[in-house]
């Protein structure tokens, strides 16, 4: 899409909430304590609520948890406060019974809620798949009477990496399994009259994420149904990592119109997630009808496939993605700005050390670099100062469009070039073939400032239609003053574009943000849109009532042990039900198995069993070095 348009859902009632249609996107987290706690799971409650939460879900394990929501929900009612609760339900289909007379909505998964577990090579026929199907609609009837007897709200709610065996034996553990997971449940639901849905698509990867919600919604149009959607990128992590992938995840549909109410899934305090969620939310309150109109799809939003481009320099083809920092309002340059981008210059050995987040240009408009740079480091001048400064050999020159297309373009020589072009050129385009210089030129777009993400989408569909394979560096217009904002939107602007395949390089320039600060969000971009790998990677579940260990401390231990492993991904899950399903493409794992007692895992296979949780970081770190994947810290 080039322009905004809701995706126009159903109204659903979750108590006096109602999601979907035109209704503002609604904000939920979720308890981490015990849910037999009462009160340590009502002050969650109420610090959610005044947070900014609207719905609040419990974990609801068993029979016990469900019958106990009543007495939480009646303290709350005393104290006061009447906000929805939401039970989890994974396993019991007779908890969710419950659960459903006693509270205003009940998440189920698919994926454990009514089947058993069988070997994955066990093969399906027509008839024996079809007679698994009457089995689940026979074990959902009890729990649809009882939902639609409380008029209860139910989330349908499927997640990458707890499929059943059923379903990844014939779709695979993919975005397509997953939907055709969700739309079974959808079509028993609605075969028993029963409309009061609320459906998800959520996995750790943004990627898959995103392409299967977009598959749902394409699904759920071709067979004529309109449920609201929640959002949420599950076991995000924490920290700036957490909440980049959460930003990217949920910030990508929301730009396509996806989506009625999200949850960020932060290891931190639930109260912490509902600040990050507005921040994302609030962008799309009022979102305006963009100038543009739509234009044929002219790429599979459902797979990933990166832009085709040529080569030129060290930007674009199957190189990643460049990161570019403009210093171009620094009086002057010092050895010392680049400390924050990822060099340190050491004077006794009088030579540069580069980080796994160093960046690969700076610009620096007028002015040229009179110090030896990192070998590794570029710079990009203005047009003018390149040519009245004797064309600098290691400095590469910036023209915008109308330049380039006057004569001042015979001057450039044989030197590849950078040529700014902004949303309202896009009609230059067509002018740029008949250039022989064409084959060294990379363009670096700047969208429209109210309209990013929408203004780049028809910039590279005015190059495909032109037969343009220039390298495209993404510029963002992205202003904010206040860090979180800034991230957050950045997030989205970049990420939206990366997921589906564009961009060869970001440029970033905002001076109010900390040069620091920039670089980590955009390399922490970079990482979550697996467009390049610059750091160890953490899935960590955001805690809950089964949570086995403390969360926040354990993973900040694993961090600290672990962070400077480049490119290994590593799971942090507090119970088996968030264990080897969510964490389905990490290197290795760590899960609570039983109070103080850990498994982990190489992959999908557990290796070492009921760890003492004292030992067990000790023990992952045995593991890694054992499969080979450790390296000393520098």
């Amino acid at each position: 899409m080039v322009s905004y348009r809701r995706f126009p859902t159903t109204e659903v009632a979750v108590g006096d909430i109602r999601i979907g249609a035109e209704h503002p996107i609604v904000l939920q987290s979720m308890t981490t304590s015990d849910t037999m706690d009462t009160e340590a799971v009502v002050r969650e409650c109420i610090h959610i609520y005044e947070a900014g939460g609207e719905l609040v879900r419990l974990t609801t394990p068993s029979v016990k948890e469900a019958r106990h929501l009543a007495v939480i929900a009646t303290r709350l009612k005393e104290l006061g406060y009447l906000i929805p609760l939401v039970a989890d339900v994974h396993f019991t289909p007779n908890a969710a019974e419950i659960a459903a007379g006693i509270v205003e909505k009940v998440r189920i998964n698919p994926g454990n809620y009514a089947e058993k577990k069988h070997k994955l090579q066990k093969e399906y026929t027509e008839a024996s798949y079809q007679q698994a199907l009457s089995e689940i609609e026979e074990k959902l009837l009890p729990f649809i009477q009882v939902s639609k007897e409380h008029q209860t709200a139910v989330r349908i709610g499927t997640n990458h990496g707890s499929l059943s065996d059923r379903i990844v034996n014939r779709f695979g553990d993919t975005p397509r399994g997953m939907v055709e997971s969700a739309m079974e449940f959808i079509r028993i639901f609605a075969k028993h009259d029963f409309h009061n849905l609320i459906i998800s698509m959520k996995a750790s990867n943004p990627l898959i994420m995103i392409q299967a919600y977009r598959l749902l919604v394409a699904t759920m149009i071709e067979e004529g149904y309109a449920y609201p959607l929640h959002l949420g990128v599950t076991e995000a992590g924490d920290g700036e990592d957490g909440r980049v992938k959460s930003a990217i995840g949920i910030g990508t549909l929301l730009e396509d119109g996806i989506g009625d109410t999200i949850r960020v899934s932060l290891t931190e305090a639930a109260h912490k997630e509902i600040p990050v969620a507005k921040k994302i939310a609030d962008r799309y309150s009022q979102k305006k009808v963009s100038p543009y109109s739509n234009y044929e799809l002219y790429y599979n939003p459902y797979e990933y496939s990166r832009r085709k481009s040529v080569l030129i320099h060290n930007i674009g083809a199957d190189k990643v993605p460049v990161i570019i920092h403009d210093l171009s309002s620094l009086e002057s340059l010092k050895r010392s700005h680049l400390f924050s981008i990822g060099y340190q210059y050491s004077v006794p050995l009088d030579k540069w050390e580069i980080s796994d987040q160093a960046c690969d240009y700076i610009y620096t408009g007028e002015k040229t670099i009179d110090f030896e740079l990192p070998g590794t480091l570029q710079v990009i001048q203005d047009f003018n100062a390149w040519l009245s400064k004797g064309k600098h050999p290691t400095h590469l020159p910036l023209l915008d469009i109308k330049t380039y297309l006057s004569d001042k373009e015979k001057e450039l020589g044989s030197t590849n070039f950078f040529v700014s072009i902004k949303h309202d050129e896009i009609k230059y385009l067509q002018q740029i073939n008949s250039f022989e210089s064409q084959n060294r030129l990379v363009f670096l777009f700047e969208p429209h400032p109210e309209f990013p993400v929408y203004s780049s989408r028809l910039f590279f569909s005015e190059l495909t239609n032109y037969k343009l394979e220039n390298p495209v560096v993404l510029s963002s217009i992205n202003q904010q003053t206040e860090y979180e904002t800034y991230r957050i939107h950045t997030s989205i602007d970049f990420g939206a574009l990366l997921i589906d395949g564009f961009g060869d390089g970001l440029w970033i320039n905002n001076i109010a943000i900390p040069l620091r600060e920039r670089n980590a969000n955009a390399f922490s971009i970079l990482q979550a849109t697996r467009t390049r790998i610059s750091q160890t990677e953490y899935i960590s579940c955001p805690s809950c009532g089964r949570t086995l260990f403390d969360l926040q401390k354990t993973t900040a231990k694993i961090k600290q042990a672990t962070q400077h492993l480049k490119g290994i991904k590593i799971g942090i899950m507090g119970c088996i039900v968030n264990g080897p399903g969510e964490m389905a493409d990490a290197d290795y794992g760590y899960v609570g198995s039983g109070p103080g007692k850990i498994n982990l895992y190489k992959a999908k296979e557990i290796v070492k069993r009921n760890v003492p949780s004292q030992n067990a970081v000790e023990e992952l770190i045995t593991l890694i070095k054992e499969n080979g994947d450790w390296r000393e810290p520098r």
